[in-house]
């Protein structure tokens, strides 16, 4: 069941009503969200439910232990049991294969037995993202950042919680569970705003992202010898485009959506493409990743505090990881590897020249471009199903033939429309929301129906899934 389908809407719609029926009561209202959680989840497979509910029980009971016992060295290696747990999940169902592949390769010239069939494993929908949030409720435990007197079926609500479960944002134990025990209310104000943000997510991935990708980037991805060097690049650009609206857009639905159950879902994107740096960038892009890796890898690692060559490397390592988190490819290793040099490089810079704190406009709109044309050329290995692949459109984009023949006029549009509307102030975005809020209840809900049919008809495109389910 897809965000952008009219059956999620009527999903959300008898979902909602239930919940408010019996909202002043905790275990009916958390009853009906586990349900739905369940059902949302168990229309693509519901096995994995069975390895995510074994998964946070080992958890919870490691996070019982953590609240029983004071002493520093069991509450440790509690953490470190949940933590190689949740983590060994992860290895075994996402990258069983990749391992085993790179040690046919490395190992076979040796002549050293390898197992050659692939293990075949099914790759539970959501288990990156179910694994870093299982691993911050655990660690902020152990931190003694959050209480550890949660129940196992309030553990379970806040990895399962279908807003988030699929694609993220990574959402933290204040921003939900904590929230458990309050009595949810909802003014009409704060519903208004949460079905603008559906509406908002909508237009962005049936109307942006999915006519990007259908009209220009999957066509020239799969055959770049077909087309000039300026339609790859234009390809390139478009698929970064197209990656941040339909990753945005699930985020706006995630965010709107919990916002119509009472919980406020903090921000997970801020204008990315604007960054005049590639620090900046991460600061703006996938922010409850990047927040992530930040709290829970690079600081535990020693961040800054430490050398500067120890610094260096730690900035390397979350780059890496966290790239090879997006998924079970070495190429996903390669693309994190690159932004990490330039970050490295970025940050050498500074320590020789000194951080610029007011940059001008000239500099800044250097920066900006010069980011972006980083962001946009390594998207191309984030992009091909292979290095091989990546390879050859980098060849055929670097030759330097013209013309833009295959670019159709809608994609221009597209285009137009999505770079003016990354580039709008925010303030005007909230503008629009305010208008939306002011509207009927009735006639909120008539706009969120025929934006879901309206943007459907125009993209005139087939439905398609949102990139980050394969993460």
């Amino acid at each position: 069941m897809y965000f952008h389908s009219l059956q999620f809407i009527a999903f959300l719609t008898v979902v909602f009503a239930l919940y408010w029926a019996v909202h002043q009561h905790k275990w009916p209202r958390l009853g009906v969200l586990m349900v739905a959680s369940v059902i949302f989840y168990s229309m693509w497979t519901p096995l994995p439910l069975l390895l995510f509910a074994a998964c946070t029980a080992v958890n919870h009971l490691c996070i019982k232990g953590m609240g029983r016992w004071e002493s520093p060295g069991v509450r440790k290696g509690l953490m470190v049991v949940a933590v190689v747990v949740t983590l060994g999940v992860l290895c075994v169902f996402k990258y069983a294969d990749m391992f085993r592949e790179t040690l046919v390769t490395l190992l076979s010239p040796l002549g050293v037995k390898v197992r050659t069939e692939p293990y075949g494993l099914l790759l539970p929908v959501g288990l990156s993202f179910f694994t870093f949030q299982s691993i911050s409720l655990v660690v902020d435990v152990y931190r003694r950042e959050t209480r550890s007197t949660y129940t196992y079926f309030e553990h379970l609500l806040y990895l399962l919680f279908f807003p988030h479960l699929v694609a993220g944002p990574i959402v933290r134990a204040s921003h939900l569970i904590e929230r458990f025990d309050e009595v949810p209310s909802l003014s009409a104000e704060e519903g208004g705003r949460g079905m603008y943000r559906i509406a908002v997510g909508m237009v962005k991935k049936l109307v942006v992202a999915d006519v990007l990708g259908s009209g220009l980037v999957d066509p020239v991805f799969a055959a770049p010898e077909a087309y000039t060097s300026a339609e790859c690049f234009m390809a390139a650009v478009a698929y970064t485009l197209e990656l941040y609206f339909d990753f945005s857009a699930y985020s706006d639905i995630a965010i709107g959506t919990a916002a119509l159950f009472g919980f406020k879902f903090a921000e997970n994107f801020n204008r990315p493409y604007l960054a005049t740096n590639l620090f900046d960038f991460w600061n703006r892009w996938h922010v409850s990743l990047s927040t992530w890796l930040r709290d829970y890898l690079y600081r535990p690692l020693g961040g800054n505090r430490v050398s500067r060559p120890r610094a260096l490397f730690n900035l390397m390592v979350v780059m890496v990881l966290g790239g090879l988190w997006h998924g079970a490819d070495w190429r996903f290793a390669v693309w994190g590897a690159v932004h990490g040099v330039v970050l490295v490089g970025v940050r050498i810079f500074w320590w020789v020249a000194g951080k610029p704190k007011d940059a001008g406009w000239v500099r800044a709109a250097w920066g900006l471009a010069l980011t972006f044309l980083v962001v946009v050329l390594t998207r191309i290995v984030f992009r091909s199903p292979s290095m091989t692949h990546a390879g050859e459109m980098y060849l055929r984009l670097f030759e330097g033939s013209l013309g833009l023949a295959n670019v159709s006029t809608l994609v221009w549009v597209m285009l137009g429309v999505a770079v003016v509307s990354h580039a709008l102030p925010l303030k005007l975005f909230h503008q629009v929301g305010e208008l939306f809020v002011k509207m009927p209840m009735p006639v909120r809900a008539a706009v969120l129906v025929l934006v879901g049919l309206g943007v459907r008809h125009l993209s005139s495109v087939e439905t398609r899934p949102y990139v980050y389910f394969q993460f």
